[in-house]
C-alpha cells in the first residue's frame, strides 16, 4: 500500500468553460451492487446509513425521504437537485450528495474544486443562520478539507482553511458528542497538517497533535466500527505520522475495510478504493 499523497490542483474562480461543465451530467455510479432504497424501506436502515452522524431521519411521507433513497442509491445528482428544492430544509442532503459526488466521482479537476466551493458557502451560510447546525458545520468542515488538499494542503493552510475547518469540527464535536464522523475528520487533519509542516510547528501553530489524533480515530472507530472510510482515514494518517513504521497495521484497516459489506451507495465506492489500496 503506497503512502498517501494528494495531487495539487490550481485554485481557480469559476470561468464560463467550468460553468458550463458543471452544467453537464454528473457521472453516474460505476457499480450495480449495492443495496436499494426507496422511501419506505429506507427508514428501517436509517440508524445503520446515518450512524456516522446521527441525522434524524425525514418524517414519513416527506419529500426529503425520496431524496435521501436516492443518494444512498447513488444518485447524487437528483439527491442534490430534490434537496436545493426544499429550501434550508434540504440543504444537509444537497450538501452531502455534492460533496460525495465531487469527492468520489467527479472527473473534472476544476469542476470538483468549484462543486467543493457551493458546499463550503452552502454551509456557511446556514451556519450564519443556525450557528448550532452540527450537520451544517460538518459538511462545511468536509468541503474546506477535500478543497484544501486540491489545492495543496500547505497553500489552505497559508490562506487560514484549516484554522477554520479545525474550529467547525471541533464545534461539531461539542454539540453532538456521538458525532463519529466529525471525530475521524478531526483526526484526520491533526495528522495531515503534522505531515504537512511537521510535529513542532503543527502543535504550536495549529494546536495539533499525533497523540490527539489516533485518540479521535480510536473514538470515532468505537462509535462507528462498520465505517470503511473511518478505517482507510486511519491507516492513512498512521502512515502520515509514522512511515512505513505502522504500515502493517495501516494495510490491515485496509483490509479491514476492503472486506465489509457496504451499506450503500458510499460505501461501495470506500470499499473499492480499500481494495484499490491493497493492490498500490
Amino acid at each position: 500500500m503506497s503512502h498517501p499523497d494528494f495531487k495539487p490542483l490550481s485554485l481557480m474562480s469559476a470561468s464560463p468553460v467550468a460553468a458550463a461543465a458543471a452544467a453537464q451530467s454528473w457521472t453516474p455510479l460505476p457499480y450495480a451492487d449495492l443495496p436499494r432504497y426507496d422511501a419506505h424501506s429506507l427508514l428501517p436502515h436509517w440508524p445503520r446509513l446515518h450512524a456516522g452522524h446521527a441525522l434524524p431521519p425525514p418524517p414519513s411521507g416527506h419529500p426529503l425521504a425520496d431524496g435521501w433513497a436516492l443518494y444512498h442509491n447513488g444518485e447524487f445528482e437528483r439527491a442534490a437537485a430534490l434537496g436545493l428544492a426544499h429550501g434550508p430544509e434540504g440543504l444537509v442532503l444537497a450538501n452531502q450528495a455534492t460533496a460525495v459526488y465531487a469527492n468520489y466521482l467527479e472527473p473534472r479537476e476544476s469542476v470538483r474544486l468549484s462543486m467543493f466551493r457551493q458546499v463550503i458557502e452552502r454551509a456557511a451560510a446556514q451556519v450564519g443562520a443556525e450557528p448550532d447546525n452540527c450537520h451544517a458545520l460538518y459538511w462545511q468542515a468536509y468541503a474546506l478539507g477535500r478543497y484544501s488538499q486540491g489545492i495543496s494542503v500547505a497553500r489552505a493552510l497559508a490562506q487560514g482553511l484549516g484554522s477554520k475547518l479545525k474550529g467547525a469540527l471541533e464545534r461539531v464535536i461539542e454539540l453532538q458528542p456521538q458525532h463519529a464522523d466529525a471525530h475521524i475528520a478531526l483526526a484526520a487533519f491533526h495528522a495531515e497538517v503534522i505531515d504537512k509542516v511537521g510535529a513542532l510547528v503543527g502543535r504550536m501553530t495549529y494546536g495539533v497533535r499525533a497523540e490527539m489524533s489516533v485518540e479521535l480515530f480510536e473514538r470515532g472507530l468505537e462509535l462507528h466500527p462498520h465505517s470503511p472510510s473511518a478505517l482507510m482515514e486511519y491507516g492513512r494518517a498512521l502512515l502520515m505520522l509514522h512511515g512505513d513504521a505502522r504500515l502493517g497495521e495501516a494495510t490491515q484497516l485496509y483490509e479491514k475495510a476492503a472486506a465489509l459489506q457496504p451499506a450503500d451507495a458510499k460505501e461501495r465506492l470506500d470499499v473499492e478504493l480499500a481494495r484499490a489500496g491493497l493492490t498500490d
